[in-house]
């Protein structure tokens, strides 16, 4: 599966990572932010299922994924966004 991020907060970041000027720090940093900014975008159609859970107050409708995500990072360009 292929998804294609098209995000203007990417796109700033990714810029500032191919500047020649950038630093190692600076460049961590954005690889860092923009991992969690793709994370975000391609987990956005996971399937989930409902469940019911007790709050302080009452019962209420929650959701947990369907099925565990494992993150594989392709070597060597994935794994520094990988964390931990």
């Amino acid at each position: 599966m292929l998804h294609v991020i098209d995000h203007p907060l990417i796109r700033h970041k990714m810029t500032t990572m191919r500047r020649k000027t950038t630093g190692t720090k600076d460049f961590r940093e954005n690889l860092d932010e923009i991992a969690g900014l793709m994370a975000y975008e391609v987990t956005r159609d996971l399937p989930l299922k409902s469940l019911e859970i007790e709050t302080p107050i009452a019962k209420a409708r929650g959701y947990q994924l369907k099925k565990g995500v494992v993150l594989v990072p392709i070597l060597r360009a994935g794994l520094g966004m990988v964390d931990g």
